[in-house]
């Protein structure tokens, strides 16, 4: 995954969280997908925030990009650009991506590493494909919002090259990307019960997974065609599946992967805009202005370019709904 950036020109108020919205039994909802440019050669499948559903757990953003082919082209080119009150996660399943961030981390990002970096109360980065890079990028971008004991923490990054590995019956291996998943933990830092795992399906798999019964989940495809509690999953797609699982089944006629999203609903009601993570309109509009004035975020070194500038705030107040 590359950036984990917002970089709509005109962003929408995303109101979000809060427990009313959650479905408390199993369900099987897709969610469709909106392609959306990022940066300057990329184009990324949105599939949170959707219309008809805003989180998942603390998870608040998915993209899902590629297989895109770069040989020709410069790739992924995000420049240095602010976050605040969330986490943002960087998955990859092609490709390379070079980290820069204003606390004066430089890291190139690899398939199957996890690359986090917690914003906390305020940082700011870039990510760029390397000059010379792999023909494909392929990848899912992701936002996990900080609880409010914690969102005014320390900025600091993380990069992760090991991560545990479950392996299933029949096929099934996963990576557990962040939180726990089947008893494997990942050593990334959260601040809420959630789990990211990206789920491989060897062609013929038929298999029940694990899960936790206060967890709500979700199920992104990222590569061939899974079915997912008996539903198949096309490729850009998600189904959000609720809460009251013991175990999910899983099955796969071709070789295929997916994204496993999932958490204990987020109680807080948060208000999204841009690349900003709040609570109500004040906090983001001196987020904006902070941004603006150079002040705060801290400087990204080394990116061949101008920063991204913060488009203008919608004329009403933001609110959580």
């Amino acid at each position: 995954m590359v950036d984990m950036s917002n970089l709509d020109v005109r962003p929408p108020v995303a109101a979000c969280g809060g427990r009313a919205d959650v479905t408390a039994e199993p369900v099987r909802e897709v969610l469709q997908a909106r392609h959306m440019p990022l940066g300057e050669s990329t184009v990324v499948r949105r599939l949170l925030p959707n219309l008809g559903r805003r989180m998942v757990g603390a998870w608040c953003f998915v993209d899902h990009y590629g297989p895109d082919d770069i040989a020709d082209q410069p790739g992924m080119q995000v420049p240095p650009h602010p976050h605040t009150g969330l986490q943002t996660v960087s998955w990859l399943h092609d490709g390379e991506v070079l980290h820069r961030d204003s606390l004066g981390c430089l890291q190139t990002v690899r398939p199957r590493e996890l690359a986090l970096m917690t914003a906390g109360r305020a940082v700011a980065h870039s990510e760029e494909s390397p000059r010379d890079h792999a023909r494909l990028l392929h990848g899912a971008q992701l936002w996990v919002a900080l609880p409010d004991a914690h969102r005014d923490t320390a900025p600091a990054f993380e990069h992760h090259a090991e991560l545990p590995r479950v392996a299933g019956g029949g096929g099934l291996s996963a990576t557990v990307v962040l939180g726990e998943l089947a008893g494997a933990a990942s050593p990334g830092t959260t601040y809420t019960p959630i789990v990211g795992a990206d789920v491989t399906l060897a062609a013929g798999t038929d298999t029940r997974l694990p899960v936790q019964p206060d967890f709500e989940y979700a199920a992104l495809t990222m590569s061939g065609e899974a079915e997912v509690d008996g539903l198949r999953l096309a490729p850009e797609s998600m189904v959000y599946l609720g809460c009251g699982r013991t175990e999910l089944p899983l099955r796969a006629d071709v070789d295929s992967s997916l994204m496993l999203l999932g958490g204990e609903p987020f109680a807080e009601r948060i208000v999204m805009w841009w690349n900003f993570v709040g609570r109500h309109h004040d906090e983001i509009d001196r987020a904006r202005r902070d941004w603006a004035d150079g002040t705060r975020f801290g400087e990204v070194r080394g990116y061949a370019g101008p920063r991204l500038e913060a488009p203008p705030l919608p004329p009403a107040p933001l609110k959580p709904r």
